[in-house]
């Protein structure tokens, strides 16, 4: 089983001469892809122009398959804004770029899974092209064409920026908490809003003049949570409700979102 820095560490190579925002975008690929289980490598990155003339030959003066229609120039890898990947397979060394493959057994593709997480990255897929899909090809440009990148055009700071701080948010979302914790808030949550639900039935029915003494202190904890607008008026059933939340810890800092 491979570590994140192990799995990323056999990309490292290929990033090298990639632009600095593009290739935190592939290392973020990777990290997000990994926790899915699903291991992704880098395999094509930057090209000079001399070595896409001569992967243009192959299949025309060159034997082999045609895997290219870009010449020198021509090509979104010479400029540092494109990568190809593929999928490592789990004994760590084998690659593959089996389309179908499900490596972690969860029914949804692998490779499916690098192109979703890829799209929020703002990436644009090579399998999206009509005339010539191009499957492991991912790549950034902001909209700048082969030929504007030929006459020296780059990204603006501003596309930069606002790439770095597409990042920065999905880091904070990363860091903020695991899936099983999300789903676990997720399931806090909809306790939550059941037992809300409940105290809105027990609100209509029959009500105290005002609140016991020995409910005070949960009904003001239970409006601090934002739970309710107000106390007066409440039944015994409910009065005992907001008691019996109050004392599990639910309207507690935290305990509600």
């Amino acid at each position: 089983m491979l570590t994140l820095e192990q799995l990323k560490k056999k990309s490292d190579k290929r990033l090298i001469g990639l632009h600095p925002v593009f290739e935190l975008v592939l290392e973020k690929l990777i990290e997000r892809c990994y926790a899915r289980g699903v291991w992704v490598l880098i395999t094509q990155g930057l090209r000079t122009y001399a070595e896409q003339d001569a992967l243009y030959a192959q299949g025309r003066t060159k034997p082999g398959q045609v895997v290219t229609k870009a010449q020198g120039g021509y090509s979104n890898h010479n400029f540092g804004f494109a990568a190809d990947f593929a999928l490592l397979l789990r004994d760590g060394r084998t690659v593959s770029w089996d389309t179908l493959r499900d490596d972690d057994k969860d029914s949804l593709p692998d490779w499916s899974e690098v192109v979703e997480e890829a799209k929020k990255l703002g990436l644009e897929w090579g399998g999206d092209w009509g005339s010539f899909k191009d499957m492991p090809h991912l790549q950034m440009v902001f909209g700048i064409t082969t030929a504007q990148f030929r006459a020296g055009k780059r990204p603006t700071q501003t596309q930069l920026n606002a790439v770095l701080a597409r990042l920065n948010k999905l880091n904070m979302e990363d860091e903020e908490m695991t899936a099983e914790e999300k789903a676990a808030f997720k399931a806090l949550q909809n306790t939550v809003q059941k037992q809300a639900d409940r105290i809105k039935v027990l609100e209509s029915a029959t009500k105290l003049s005002k609140v016991p003494a020995w409910a005070e202190q949960a009904c003001i904890n239970a409006k601090g949570a934002g739970v309710l607008d107000m106390a007066n008026d409440g039944s015994y059933d409910f009065y005992r409700l907001i008691t019996l939340l109050d004392r599990s810890g639910l309207f507690k800092k935290g305990g509600i979102a």
